[in-house]
């Protein structure tokens, strides 16, 4: 996998995925950034929010569940001192279906937490990663 990472100017870059998809990064104001684009930081966690969510939704659907919504919300905390790593690092997922097994959200959940979400797992060397969930019809 290769990427690329382009300086625009003061703290802007934008990104360009292997994929051929892009994404604009950059600073708050008080390091010189315009704020017109997203933390590198936050990119980290919506990757693993999204690499998280695909394992649920799809382990979800190998179990023949019927989902049709699920959103992972993160909340994250950072070192006070350099490196600013990620100490702690929550994720609440919102599944949404008919008639969905508690179980098996549980399941999926677990799955992705300890065997199929790289992003999860990497973050999970320097910071405390937990998951909960809640089930809507």
């Amino acid at each position: 996998m290769k990427t690329v990472v382009k300086w625009i100017n003061d703290m802007m870059m934008v990104g360009e995925s292997a994929s051929g998809h892009g994404v604009v990064m950059d600073g708050p104001e008080e390091l010189g950034g315009k704020n017109l684009g997203i933390r590198p930081m936050e990119m980290l966690l919506l990757g693993m929010g999204g690499c998280t969510t695909i394992d649920v939704v799809s382990t979800l659907k190998k179990m023949r569940e019927t989902v049709r919504d699920c959103r992972a919300e993160i909340t994250a905390e950072r070192a006070d001192e350099h490196p600013k790593v990620f100490t702690n690092i929550h994720i609440h997922f919102v599944v949404e279906g008919e008639n969905l097994n508690e179980k098996k959200v549980a399941k999926a959940v677990s799955l992705s937490a300890d065997k199929y979400c790289s992003a999860s797992i990497m973050l999970g060397k320097t910071a405390k990663v937990t998951h909960d969930f809640e089930v809507h019809e």
